[in-house]
């Protein structure tokens, strides 16, 4: 299927690569269908997650393990309820401003993404992670 990306412009997606979320992502509750898309130049550890039903609204991801070897979310109990049975896939929303060495991502709210069901989430977590992690810094600053 053809969709329109705020930074790819218009490009081919497979269905496998759209996700509709159960718990959608906080202050963005309208959006819940979206696209992962990659760049193969940056490799697998970003992604962007690009609404299906607004062009011009697309997050950042990154997978936590490059940048927090020791990050390890739990999901809650009753996660089956959200994402469906399977493995899931973790990734952080990213905030990257114009100067790069202060782009942080949130520990604590990660997007869980189920490829089993194509069902995604962002799921607040109840361990004591950083809303605000410097990617440049390690998690200081």
């Amino acid at each position: 299927m053809q969709i329109r990306a705020r930074d790819f412009g218009i490009i081919e997606v497979g269905e496998d690569r759209i996700y509709h979320f159960s718990q959608p992502l906080f202050g963005f509750e309208q959006y819940t269908d979206f696209a992962i898309l990659n760049d193969e130049e940056l490799g697998e550890s970003i992604a962007w997650l690009q609404s299906m039903q607004d062009p011009d609204l697309c997050f950042i991801l990154m997978d936590p393990s490059a940048l927090k070897t020791d990050y390890m979310p739990a999901l809650p109990e009753d996660f089956e309820k959200l994402l469906g049975e399977g493995d899931c896939i973790c990734w952080v929303v990213a905030v990257i401003p114009q100067d790069f060495h202060l782009a942080t991502v949130n520990l604590k709210s990660p997007v869980f993404l189920n490829p089993a069901t194509h069902i995604g989430a962002q799921i607040i977590l109840e361990a004591d992670y950083p809303v605000r992690f410097s990617v440049a810094k390690g998690g200081e600053g």
